[in-house]
């Protein structure tokens, strides 16, 4: 399984808004409604599911970079938005730094195999530095796209 097999195009921003953890939820999950990849009717119990495995313990897990994700039954296929804040988040990260990168991972519920496989293909990019460092000077969606393809491209 590669990124792009489960990042959703449209559904990435190299400049979030939203200044807080719940905000950022809001807005990920407002992109993925948005590229028609879930139902409005959805989006608040989506945002509900997120906030409340959030609430059991953060996934910012160090270096900048959270994941917060759910399986939920209202979720077609595995999907991920993708946000990039350059003034940084307070995401309640173990590291207790702020956040510049949030890879939001929605998967169906009934396919805890396939989240636990994205799961593993985001952390195993997101724990190499230079993939880190390029992911947060990504200033545009095309530049966090290209580093995506190259990152996919490497992992054959």
């Amino acid at each position: 399984m590669k990124l792009l097999d489960f990042v959703v195009k449209g559904a990435i921003t190299a400049n979030l808004e939203s200044t807080d953890r719940n905000g950022v939820i809001r807005e990920l999950v407002g992109l993925l409604v948005k590229s028609g990849s879930i139902a409005e009717e959805h989006a608040e119990t989506l945002i509900r599911s997120v906030i409340a495995r959030e609430n059991q313990g953060s996934t910012g897990f160090g270096k900048g970079v959270a994941v917060p994700h759910v399986k939920h039954d209202s979720i077609p296929r595995i999907m991920a938005a993708v946000g990039r804040s350059a003034a940084g988040i307070d995401f309640s990260a173990l590291d207790r730094a702020p956040v510049y990168t949030v890879v939001l991972l929605c998967s169906p519920g009934s396919n805890p195999e396939g989240h636990l496989q994205a799961m593993e293909n985001i952390f195993k990019h997101l724990n190499r530095d230079n993939f880190r460092r390029f992911l947060r000077q990504s200033e545009t969606t095309d530049a966090i796209l290209d580093l995506f393809d190259e990152a996919d491209q490497s992992a054959g």
